[in-house]
């Protein structure tokens, strides 16, 4: 009977510590409306996408990079007038500190005007980023 107890004392403690650190640091972390902030061509390098833009910043060693490029890759080709361009967090500091990117992969969702309409850290699963789509046409 003790060790049902503890048992239970401890799934209750995992649970509580778990459920916020998930929410700081993986793909529960969900920011809409970035106060206005517009990004262009001389941002991103390349043109935004008819309806949107699927917006990836990444790092070379970043194993959850990898699988977001692929969702997001998939996602641009499955839904029209959605561009998926991926940014090198490294290579592009002043951007990553005016956007305060603080981890990778962080996906942005722009609308045409390139409104940011949605931020998501953590790797994105192809329901979620389609959901997102809905809000910046």
């Amino acid at each position: 009977m003790t060790g049902l107890v503890v048992s239970v004392v401890v799934l209750a403690a995992a649970r509580s510590h778990g459920a916020p650190q998930r929410r700081r640091s993986g793909r529960d972390r969900v920011r809409v409306r970035d106060g206005g902030k517009r990004l262009g061509v001389a941002d991103l390098g390349e043109g935004l996408g008819e309806r949107a833009t699927l917006v990836q910043f990444s790092s070379a060693f970043c194993a959850p990079c990898r699988a977001t490029r692929r969702v997001l890759t998939e996602v641009a080709a499955m839904v029209p007038g959605v561009a998926h361009v991926e940014i090198d967090a490294e290579q592009h500091l002043d951007l990553v500190r005016r956007l305060d990117i603080l981890k990778t992969p962080t996906v942005l969702v722009l609308d045409a005007d390139g409104r940011i309409v949605r931020r998501a850290t953590g790797q994105p699963r192809t329901a979620d980023v389609i959901a997102a789509l809905g809000e910046a046409v």
